[in-house]
């Protein structure tokens, strides 16, 4: 049987966790806290995060790095991330030549502005690293909804262990090689998700969200083919179908925290009412400043800075937006 070393104990870590335990893996899940642990393992559930699942026989929880990591066949990091950086340098004294990390986070370094894949490698370069993203929601995954995603690695040997590893009755993988395409998508369809909330807040309806989406997806393909990702990769399910989800869903943290700041919410306390990480608030300023440096348009996610960081009026935001300077859909010049 695989054992398999969860890294990171929150809501999405806690559901990959139970999918692979019921699945027939052998699962030891990290949390960065003795005491959490430690209560993950009398509880036997995750009641801050995932109350109400039950965990299979086949987790066991801890604390120690090198117990977590030992015998396993794969680490997957769930950590925030912010804090996947810290939790990679805590992994790297347990890693050999080979040994591979699935990344299954979603965001962008604050202040460097790397993927999680190159933070990752920057502190563990011996390891081989593949990166998973898709339209998942932790509380579905948890309760077996049928979910797909699609794992990205340079090696494709790679990917597709780790598609054999994840694959079952409800949990379809993909393999792709788009590394960068797929942690893009993942990382900035949370900034379109804050905006999709804030739509709702402020009492719009779908014509405005299915506009934000669509012209979303456009500015994250932008980016991504000026950094050198593909674009068919954000035609895919990192990245319009990531963005569906996290747009329209309740269980979605940015638009539930995107609402709160378009009723008029101060972004502390928003944050502080959704009590779990909102990562599309730390890649609203990555994302910002990636644009600036590749000198991309990105009019949506620049408007979402000036609201989270500037204190702009959300409805003014709005307003900046729709009077722009008219605009072709299409980039091409052979538009007719």
């Amino acid at each position: 049987m695989d054992q398999i070393a969860v890294i990171g104990s929150g809501s999405w870590g806690t559901a990959i966790a139970v999918m692979l335990a019921r699945h027939g893996k052998r699962v030891r899940l990290w949390s960065w806290k003795q005491e959490e642990a430690q209560r993950l393992a009398q509880d036997r559930e995750n009641k801050e995060y995932l109350p109400g699942i039950a965990f299979p026989e086949e987790i066991v929880c801890s604390s120690d790095m090198e117990e977590c990591l030992k015998g396993s066949r794969l680490a997957v990091l769930a950590s925030p991330s912010h804090a996947v950086r810290q939790t990679a340098k805590t992994m790297a004294p347990f890693f050999q030549d080979g040994g591979k990390i699935l990344i299954i986070s979603k965001g962008l370094e604050e202040g460097s502005l790397l993927t999680l894949s190159q933070v990752v490698l920057s502190e563990i370069p011996a390891a081989t690293v593949a990166v998973m993203s898709g339209p998942s929601h932790a509380e579905e995954v948890a309760v077996s909804m049928p979910t797909t995603n699609v794992v990205a690695s340079r090696c494709r040997k790679t990917a597709e262990e780790i598609q054999d590893i994840f694959m079952n009755d409800v949990f379809r993988v993909y393999t792709h090689n788009d590394v960068l395409g797929v942690e893009l998508g993942g990382a900035i369809k949370n900034v379109i998700a804050l905006c999709a909330g804030v739509a709702d807040g402020l009492g719009f309806g779908d014509n405005s969200k299915a506009a934000l989406m669509t012209r979303g997806i456009a500015e994250i393909a932008r980016l991504g083919v000026a950094m050198g990702a593909k674009r068919e990769t954000f035609s895919g399910l990192s990245g319009i179908g990531d963005l569906i989800v996290t747009c329209t869903s309740m269980h979605s943290r940015n638009r539930r925290a995107g609402i709160l700041i378009g009723k008029g919410m101060p972004l502390s306390e928003a944050l502080d009412q959704v009590h779990m990480v909102v990562e599309g608030v730390k890649t609203t300023s990555a994302a910002y400043e990636l644009a600036q440096k590749y000198h991309v348009n990105m009019p949506i996610v620049s408007e979402a800075y000036h609201v989270l960081f500037e204190g702009k009026s959300p409805k003014k935001a709005v307003m900046d937006l729709m009077l722009r300077e008219k605009k072709r859909e299409s980039e091409s010049d052979e538009l007719w």
